[in-house]
Formats: C-alpha cells, structure tokens, sequence
C-alpha cells in the first residue's frame, strides 16, 4: 500500500506572446498576437426548468438495499420522492413504509425487503460522463440528526474492477446539520465535506476527505450555495462558493487493481457519472454528532437549483490549465483519524 500525504500541483499558466518590429525613423510599430488562455466552457447544463425530470439525462434509483451504508430509505421512481417544480428539483425524505425489490447494483434479485423511510435519488449512469472538468451544482440542504445528502461520482465502466478499486468522488456530503456539534466552532454543525475513495477490496478499502471550517456565515441548511470538484489530470479539488477546501494530487491516492500497473493517475483516470440523492440515517450520520436517529428530522428535502459540468477549453487533455491555483494549506484527513464512518 502506497503511503498517503498531501500535495499541491504546479497552477496553470497563461502564455501570452508577443512579436514586435520597429523602424529607425519613428516610434516602434508593434504588433502584437495573443493566444487565448484556456478557460473553463460549459459543455451540459441542466437547470430543471418544467414541471417533470429530464429522463433523457437523468435516471431514478429504485432500490431498498441501503446504500452499502445500512440506510433506512428505499429509492423510488415517485413524484412524492422526485419532484422537479418552480426551477427546483426536490429529492423528499417521507417516513412512510414502503415494499420493494432489494435491487443492489451488483446483484439483482427480486427478493422484497421493507423499509420505514422512502427517498430520491437520480444520475446520469445512462447518458452522460466525464473524465476531468469542473462539476458544480447549487443546493439547499436539509437539517436534522439522520439527514445525509450527497453530490457525488462513479465510473460508469469500472475499469479497475469493483468498488473501491475504480474509485468514488463525493463533491459533497452532509450530515445532521443544524444539530448539537462540540467539534464545530460554533457549537452547531453547519459544515459539510468532499472525499475520495480508492484502494483496495473490503476491508482494506480507504478514502481521505475534509470538512469546511464551520466558520463560514449562515448554514447550507438555510441558504444557497455552489458546490464544485474541479479534477484534471493528477490534481482532485473541492470547493464551496469558488473557495478550496481540500486539494489531493496523484500521490495521494492509488488502486490495487493490477490492470492499473503504469498508470499513474488510476483510478481517477476514467469518465464518471453523476449522483445526487438524499439517504435517510446511515452509518455515517447515525455515528456522527449526538449520534442515533431522530424520527423528526422527516420529512426533509434536498433541493437542487442547477448542476453544471464544464470542460477546460484549450486544454481538453488534461485539464490542468483550468484549475484554480489558489492557496490551500490543509491536510485531509482519513480513516485512522475519525470514529465515524
């Protein structure tokens, strides 16, 4: 297992070149050409306008095996679960019991289980993904001891072989906002955190991932905010409102998969999708905070006003022309460091 440590990558640069010829009897006459630098160009868009979800891009989960993470939702394909209206979409946490098959991704039974919560969750798995770029959404997040939303990505091929050798990246998560927080400067948690998961096959899985200050104004349960991963090659980070929160370079991260034997970027080397869902409980919000579940957090919403992915004009290949350079002195933080999760 590679040793994990932290890193900055070189920023990108903007080339500006110039000729000039001058005549001995007058002022020079310069001219002058500029290459454009590369920038960041909006390549998908959606901003749920209309009163249905866009199936042509996106596709509901239905499922009721937890997540991997003994949540206590199933996913439906329901108007009471997804809602698109007013520009918004709403994925909606209801206490209610709800029958269905187990339908786990990798095994695709028609056995039934029962669960006491339903709730949305939908991706691009079937229309769209992406290697490098920056993807963005602007959300509203919901409040309580058992809420756990997330913007997150998957590798539509799996190339390295299963979960975690291929790799995950959470632009976004979640947990318990609003609730008691001794940890959190203000007493409360109001912060919410990024990750990446790669290595090997259960148990020896590991991810690294931070958390934002928790000094910022307000809370994400009360107002708008952007959410964003800008990746290139070798170079993973995660913002909220343009600001950076953690920064991973290739160093940090590896896949035990043999078939990824010279590539130095794997498993963050291939096209993912997109996720957005709201899980109800869990092992992460159930061990986090004042710890457990609390029934009156339902029933809660995950609202989401747009999602954007945008590619890096001028250098498609690698996309580190596009990434922004500002300084990030932090450390991320993994397994060994926390309880939960």
């Amino acid at each position: 297992m590679r040793k994990l440590r932290a890193g900055k990558h070189l920023g990108c640069v903007a080339v500006l070149m110039t000729s000039c010829t001058a005549t001995p009897s007058s002022a020079p006459d310069i001219s002058a050409s500029t290459e454009a630098a590369p920038s960041w160009t909006t390549v998908w868009f959606e901003d749920f306008n209309g009163d249905t979800l866009d199936r042509s891009r996106w596709t509901p989960e239905e499922s009721c095996w937890g997540g991997g993470n003994n949540e206590r939702q199933c996913y439906t394909d329901r108007p009471a679960n997804i809602e698109v209206s007013d520009g918004i979409l709403k994925l909606k946490a209801r206490k209610e019991e709800f029958t269905a098959a187990v339908n786990h991704p990798n095994n695709k039974t028609e056995a039934l289980v029962t669960q006491q919560y339903t709730s949305g969750k939908i991706s691009t798995h079937k229309s769209a993904a992406w290697k490098y770029g920056k993807f963005s959404a602007r959300m509203k997040l919901p409040a309580g001891q058992g809420t756990w939303p997330a913007f997150w990505m998957m590798p539509v091929d799996a190339k390295y072989g299963p979960w975690p050798l291929s790799g995950e990246l959470d632009i976004m998560e979640a947990v318990n906002l609003g609730t008691p927080c001794p940890d959190c400067p203000t007493g409360v948690e109001v912060r919410t955190s990024g990750a990446a998961h790669f290595g090997d096959r259960e148990p020896d899985n590991t991810y690294l991932f931070s958390k934002t200050s928790g000094l910022e104004p307000g809370s994400p349960a009360e107002e708008w905010r952007v959410y964003a991963l800008e990746w290139g090659e070798g170079r993973l980070q995660w913002m909220v409102d343009g600001k950076v929160f953690m920064r991973l370079i290739a160093d940090d991260w590896y896949t035990a998969a043999p078939q990824a034997e010279g590539r130095d970027f794997a498993p963050f080397d291939q096209p993912f999708y997109i996720m957005l869902n709201l899980a109800v409980g869990g092992n992460l919000a159930e061990k986090s905070n004042s710890g457990g579940f609390d029934p009156a957090s339902f029933p809660a919403e995950l609202q989401v006003d747009w999602v954007k992915v945008e590619t890096c004009d001028g250098d498609e290949a690698t996309g580190l022309a596009c990434l922004d350079d500002q300084e990030w002195t932090g450390t991320p933080m993994g397994p060994w460091e926390v309880q939960a999760r």
